[in-house]
């Protein structure tokens, strides 16, 4: 599954990553590779408390980029 996940750093050079698919998954790193693993652990452990409960999981997303010239 593919998540679009943001990636914004802090006034403390801090690495916040959230999924805006996933309501209040955030996580952070003092990396940006290591924003993106943690934020991978908290998409996983999210689903995975989706399914436990019984909660429908978000499709997942299909992306691509699109230049343009103006």
């Amino acid at each position: 599954m593919k998540f679009r996940v943001l990636f914004e750093q802090d006034e403390n050079g801090v690495f916040v990553a959230q999924c805006p698919a996933l309501p209040k998954c955030v996580s952070q790193g003092k990396t940006r590779a290591e924003a993106r693993a943690n934020i991978k652990d908290a998409i996983v452990g999210y689903l995975q408390s989706l399914q436990q409960h019984g909660e429908p999981i978000p499709s997942s997303i299909s992306e691509a980029i699109v230049e343009v010239s103006i």
